[in-house]
């Protein structure tokens, strides 16, 4: 549009030029040695135009010619670019193909028509790789840190080789260092917080699973349930340091975040007996009890290893069985202060009520309290036989089952002490807790 008006304006004035010749009418006189002569000004002005054009043209051809070989430059180096492209993709598709031998090769054209280094340097690692030349992929890793445009990807290929080399705390490093990077990239958080965990390192563990929540690197749902468990594992971390006031904190958060996790009751239940903080213990069990019946709650309830006398213990399992009295652990653990107190009848009762028939299938430890009975009330040494073989064979006892590798373990831990697992923790799963340890007895197992 800018052009046409233009183009109208010039030509305007060239026709009012034209006009104003026209209208005033002269002549340009020359002398040239001998020579003279006399030009209309008409002419005078059409061979200024005429001469200008020339030069127009002239100059628009030697431009051109200068930009001859800048032009055959730039269409070679377009080509080498192209050409490069070209191999640089070919090359990560021999690397997803799993051909190293093409990669390698295709990662060399690309580095020699591309000459960038930023470009081609995570294909060469990722060739190396394929051949299992790990040093060299580390070298190229290594150089990729030293770009800030390629940094991140560097400390990624870096993390991964620390993994498979099982070297958590290399693999730890490279990850913080990731998400100084990139802080909010998902990957990244998830990769940290796993590591931490591994690591042991709780309190940090809890800062990047609240960043990770926050971020939506994790589904809040799952959060929740994987905060109350590290809660818990702060909790460990300070009593291992000597601060149980510090460790009773971090054990109420827990249950606070996830009233029905039973190893949060239990733990904040142990603490509150071990630190003296007696009030609320008896409220806290009952209120337990309800939906999570336990032996280690049954224990404090009756104040540990410091009841006085077997009857004090009975009347204080009575009332908490009272609680729930149908659940097979309210009278697992009333037999057993029953049993100490020699009070065999009222034993005999409770125990016939968990099914103890010759065609039952009681659990081990409700056959080993049918053997103690029969020592303390009989003392009939082949009945006692009777029920320790049938313990032996029974259902085991209840236990914390790691969903990773199936390491058995007596108390809650939020890390497998075998595997450092922890994958299961994520969701609510059965009555005993979330996740990666659950009950396998039907005595604590909704599912």
């Amino acid at each position: 549009m800018i052009r046409t008006i233009i183009f109208v304006v010039l030509a305007a004035l060239v026709v009012v030029g034209a006009v104003w010749l026209a209208e005033h009418p002269g002549s340009v006189s020359f002398a040239w040695g001998d020579v003279r002569g006399e030009i209309e000004m008409p002419a005078v002005f059409g061979g200024l135009v005429l001469f200008a054009i020339v030069i127009a043209l002239l100059y628009r051809v030697w431009w051109s010619a200068r930009r001859v070989p800048k032009a055959i430059s730039n269409s070679r180096q377009r080509g080498r670019h192209e050409r490069g492209y070209k191999a640089l993709t070919q090359g990560m598709v021999a690397v997803a193909a799993g051909d190293p031998n093409e990669a390698r090769r295709q990662a060399q054209k690309a580095d020699l028509l591309l000459g960038d280094p930023p470009l081609t340097m995570l294909l060469s690692a990722q060739a190396a790789q394929l051949n299992g030349d790990e040093a060299a992929a580390s070298r190229y890793f290594n150089a990729m840190l030293k770009r800030p445009e390629t940094a991140f990807l560097g400390l990624r290929g870096l993390l991964m080789q620390a993994e498979r080399d099982g070297d958590n705390q290399a693999a730890l490093e490279y990850a913080d260092r990731a998400k100084t990077l990139q802080p909010k990239t998902p990957w990244v958080l998830t990769k940290l917080f796993d590591l931490q965990v591994r690591q042991g390192q709780w309190q940090a563990a809890l800062k990047t699973l609240d960043q990770a929540i926050k971020s939506d690197a994790v589904e809040a749902a799952d959060g929740q349930g994987l905060r109350a468990a590290i809660l818990l594992g702060c909790s460990f971390e300070a009593e291992t340091a000597g601060n149980k006031t510090a460790a009773l904190s971090f054990a109420e958060k827990a249950h606070k975040q996830h009233p029905r996790h039973l190893p949060a009751i239990v733990r904040r239940a142990s603490l509150m007996h071990e630190t003296g903080k007696e009030r609320g213990l008896p409220k806290l069990i009952k209120e337990a009890w309800v939906h999570s019946p336990h032996p280690m709650l049954a224990s404090l309830y009756v104040g540990g290893d410091d009841t006085p006398d077997a009857l004090t213990r009975v009347k204080k399992f009575e009332e908490l069985r009272e609680v729930n009295p149908d659940d097979p652990e309210s009278r697992i653990a009333l037999v057993q202060a029953l049993i100490d107190a020699k009070i065999w009848g009222a034993a005999h009762t409770h125990l016939k009520a968990l099914d103890v028939g010759e065609h039952d299938n009681p659990p081990s430890r409700v056959c080993r309290l049918m053997a103690e009975l029969e020592e303390g009330e009989n003392q009939n040494s082949d009945a006692v036989r009777y029920w320790l073989v049938r313990a032996a064979s029974a259902a085991p006892d209840p236990a914390w089952i790691c969903s990773d590798c199936g390491a058995a373990t007596a108390s809650w831990t939020p890390r497998c002490s075998r595997c450092a697992g922890y994958a299961c923790m994520a969701g609510p799963g059965t009555r005993s807790g979330i996740g990666e340890c659950a009950y396998f007895s039907t005595c604590f197992d909704d599912t």
